[in-house]
């Protein structure tokens, strides 16, 4: 019977021995760590999609109120094709250091490198600058300019003449 009494009392002394303070912190970690392992995760939620772009017609008026102003998008032409810049807004749109160009076809001011308001088509009712009067050089610079815009931002139309056959079809839909 005394062997009992003493083999009985060794397994209190060897389970008194594993809870120490040190085992009963390293359990409680793991317990901790295999809590948030194996719980469930919320499924992921993917972002809104954007609103999908709809290519237009645009006459030099009006591509003028996408200027950025009043929250409005940012677009500007270059050799009739009309990209929207509002990415860039910081560069493109009010206050910006190519502010004249947004909502107006740029490309005469961007092939000559100014980036001034005479640079501009005064009247919006009139035709297209034809642009015929560049030089090598500044067509060469121009084709620069289209090309990083078109790597850059999205076309999301074409610039017409006010009174051309595309403008008034533009006008009907």
């Amino acid at each position: 019977m005394a062997d009992i009494n003493t083999s009985s009392s060794s397994a209190v002394a060897e389970a008194a021995s594993f809870l120490t303070p040190l085992n009963i912190l390293l359990i409680a970690i793991l317990a901790i760590s295999m809590y948030y392992r194996l719980k469930p995760q919320p499924a992921p939620t993917l972002p809104a999609p954007t609103a999908p772009t709809v290519f237009q017609t645009f006459t030099p008026p009006t591509l003028l109120p996408f200027d950025g102003r009043n929250n409005a998008p940012v677009y500007l032409a270059v050799r009739g094709r009309v990209f929207d810049v509002t990415p860039g807004k910081n560069f493109y749109g009010p206050n910006g250091p190519y502010a004249n160009f947004a909502g107006r076809d740029a490309s005469r001011g961007l092939a000559s490198g100014s980036f001034d308001e005479d640079m501009l088509t005064k009247d919006l009712q009139g035709p297209l600058d034809t642009l015929t009067d560049l030089d090598d050089e500044q067509l060469e610079a121009l084709r620069g300019w289209e090309e990083r815009f078109s790597e850059k931002y999205l076309v999301v139309g074409k610039l017409v003449p006010v009174g051309s056959e595309e403008a008034q079809e533009a006008q009907k839909a």
